[in-house]
């Protein structure tokens, strides 16, 4: 809060930092269940970032997980997965196919499927995530890590 407020006051209302600064207490919020204190600031960075970075902006794809991820948790998984195809199709057109962030979308994705029940679709996108971590990052990174779990989880549940 206080770093949102400090960079108000410096860089000004309509300044990408500010977007970031939202962004990152959204998340905060999120990752302790404060959701509906999230919510509005995930959905003010992102404006604040369409706006001042444009449409087309590898930041705009961060915000639109980020916000897609808060509707994910809170149930809200026909909202989540319109944002979460958005922020896939954007990060590959913007980062190219075979960035860690476009696995992570893959990923996050993939586990809106799951949980959604539709395993066909699914599978396929843990598969690329994995490709992509593994190939980008390496097999020991943490990411990658994440990424085996939930594609092991998900084969666990849906071939039992």
């Amino acid at each position: 809060q206080q770093a949102l407020e400090l960079r108000k006051r410096l860089l000004g209302e309509e300044h990408p930092d500010v977007a970031t600064s939202l962004d990152s207490l959204a998340g905060l919020y999120s990752s302790t269940g404060r959701y509906r204190e999230a919510e509005p600031l995930y959905q003010q960075a992102l404006e604040l970032r369409k706006r001042l970075l444009g449409e087309e902006h590898p930041d705009v794809s961060t915000t639109l997980n980020n916000l897609a991820l808060l509707y994910f948790y809170t149930g809200r998984y026909s909202e989540a997965e319109v944002l979460l195809q958005q922020a896939l199709e954007l990060s590959k057109r913007l980062l190219g196919e075979e960035h860690p962030d476009v696995a992570n979308n893959f990923n996050n994705l993939a586990e809106l499927y799951f949980h959604t029940g539709r395993y066909g679709k699914a599978e396929p996108l843990y598969k690329q995530a994995l490709a992509i971590s593994e190939k980008t990052l390496g097999v020991g990174h943490l990411t990658t890590m994440t990424v085996r779990g939930n594609y092991a989880r998900f084969l666990r549940e849906a071939y039992r």
